[in-house]
C-alpha cells in the first residue's frame, strides 16, 4: 500500500535516489585483477549517491528529503538514524521486507584512489508506486534530484512529478531516455560519464569536454566535473570553472556527491548556475580532504570560511 500524505511539510531539496551501507578499506595501492593487496583497518558508514547527496544539501542548510528504499534489517535501521541525524527527513525512505539494504565496498589507496563496487540491495524495489506516494513533497519542492542507483522507472517517475527544477547525475551511467532527458534542468557528469552519453572517448581536455557537451540533447544545462581540471558549465554560454587546489588528496569518495548537493544548494538560493557551480567545486575540494563520504562533507561556515 502507497500512502499519501495531504499537507506534509515542503522540503526545499528532494533527491530520489539510493541509501546504501558503505565499507571502506584502505590500502596502499589498488589491487590489479586477481590480486590479493594486504590492507588496513576497515570502517562503516552511510552511503549511497542518494544518501549522500542529501546529506551534503542539508549540511550546507537547506531541507532536504530523501524518496528511497532500504531493507528491513539492522543496516536500514541504522540509515535511517544517520540520516535523521544529519537533518534528512526520511518520511518516504521505505523498508522493504524480505530485502537486504544496499552495500557499497570501497578500496581506497594512500594516493586518494578509489575503487567502489555497488550491492544496490533493496534500492532495486523503489518503484513508481512509491514515487508517486511522494508526489506532493516532489510537486513543492524547489528542486528534486536523481541519480541512477535505482530503477529507471523510478528516476522517470520522479522528473514527471518534479514541480521545480530537475537536476539529473546520470551515475552509475546508463542510456537516458529521450523523454527524461528533456525534463532535465541541469545534467551534472563526470569525464567518463559524459564520453557514455555521448557514444564518444572519454574527453581528456576542457574543449574536448566542452564539444561533446555542447552535443549532448534535451538537458537545458550540462555541467561537467573534470577532477584536477575543475568543472565546464554549458548552459547558453559555455564557462570553465577553475579547480580549488588542495594539499593532500584524502579520500575522493562522495566527492561527486558533494558537488551534485552543493550546486543544488546554491541553486535553490538563487545563485546563478555559473555561481552555483563555483560553490560547489569548492565543497568539492574540502571533501576530498577528509576521510569518507558524508563525514567529510563541508558545512555553509566551513565553506564560507575556506
Amino acid at each position: 500500500m502507497v500512502e499519501h500524505m495531504p499537507g506534509e511539510r515542503a522540503a526545499e531539496i528532494v533527491v530520489v535516489g539510493s541509501a546504501n551501507l558503505d565499507t571502506t578499506a584502505h590500502v596502499p595501492r589498488l589491487p590489479a585483477p586477481g590480486e590479493t593487496v594486504l590492507g588496513g583497518d576497515t570502517g562503516e558508514s552511510v552511503g549511497g549517491k542518494g544518501a549522500n547527496q542529501a546529506v551534503a544539501a542539508a549540511r550546507l542548510g537547506r531541507s532536504v528529503a530523501l524518496v528511497g528504499r532500504v531493507g528491513d534489517d539492522p543496516a536500514g535501521r541504522r540509515i535511517r538514524e544517520a540520516l535523521t541525524a544529519q537533518g534528512v527527513r526520511v518520511d518516504h525512505l521505505g523498508s522493504t521486507a524480505g530485502s537486504g539494504s544496499g552495500a557499497a565496498l570501497i578500496v581506497v589507496d594512500e594516493s586518494g584512489e578509489n575503487m567502489i563496487v555497488v550491492a544496490p540491495g533493496a534500492n532495486s524495489s523503489l518503484s513508481t508506486a512509491h514515487v508517486r506516494g511522494a508526489r506532493e513533497l516532489l510537486a513543492r519542492a524547489a528542486a528534486v534530484v536523481c541519480q541512477l542507483e535505482i530503477p529507471e522507472d523510478a528516476v522517470a517517475e520522479a522528473v514527471r512529478q518534479a514541480g521545480g527544477r530537475v537536476i539529473l547525475n546520470p551515475s552509475p551511467v546508463r542510456p537516458v531516455p529521450p523523454e527524461v532527458m528533456a525534463r532535465v534542468d541541469v545534467l551534472i557528469v563526470n569525464r567518463s560519464e559524459l564520453g557514455a552519453i555521448a557514444g564518444a572517448p572519454e574527453p581528456r581536455t576542457v574543449d574536448d569536454a566542452a564539444a561533446l557537451a555542447a552535443g549532448v540533447d534535451g538537458p537545458r544545462a550540462v555541467v561537467v566535473t573534470l577532477g584536477a581540471d575543475g568543472a565546464l558549465v554549458d548552459g547558453g554560454t559555455r564557462v570553465h570553472v577553475p579547480a580549488v587546489r588542495v594539499p593532500t588528496v584524502v579520500d575522493p569518495t562522495g566527492a561527486g556527491d558533494t558537488f551534485c548537493g552543493a550546486l543544488t544548494d546554491a541553486l535553490v538560493r538563487g545563485e546563478a548556475l555559473e555561481d552555483a557551480v563555483r560553490w560547489a567545486v569548492r565543497a568539492a575540494a574540502i571533501a576530498v580532504t577528509g576521510a569518507g563520504a558524508q563525514s567529510a562533507m563541508p558545512t555553509a561556515a566551513q565553506l564560507e570560511t575556506a
